[in-house]
């Protein structure tokens, strides 16, 4: 038991971010499908609640550990989400879209 969550893995980005996406996608699922459109603020509060708890637990005194807390929070965000994969558009293309011949394009805009 010891080696799936402890307090020091969720200390880490990979263990921050694992538990955001694991618990967004836990409480998404127990909403049911009107929590879609919820998830994405369940996986912000959750991660700025890591991130804080992981600051006030750190033995730095200075007061720049809160702004970066911030910082970290919206890393563990972005990386439990898939923000930094590329736009849907330009993601490869499944056997669903090649059937119909909807093939994304390789390069398109990102707004």
């Amino acid at each position: 038991m010891n080696d799936l969550f402890t307090w020091a893995a969720l200390g880490t980005i990979a263990g921050a971010s694992a538990a955001t996406l694991l618990a967004t996608n836990v409480i998404g699922g127990l909403i049911g499908p009107s929590g879609d459109k919820l998830r994405k603020w369940i996986a912000i509060v959750i991660a700025l609640l890591l991130s804080y708890l992981t600051a006030a637990f750190a033995d730095e005194v200075g007061g720049e550990k809160w702004i970066i807390a911030f910082f970290n929070a919206l890393v563990i965000f972005s990386a439990a989400l898939g923000v930094s994969q590329f736009p849907p558009g330009n993601r490869q293309a499944t056997p669903t879209q090649l059937a119909s011949g909807r093939e994304p394009k390789i390069f398109r805009s990102w707004v």
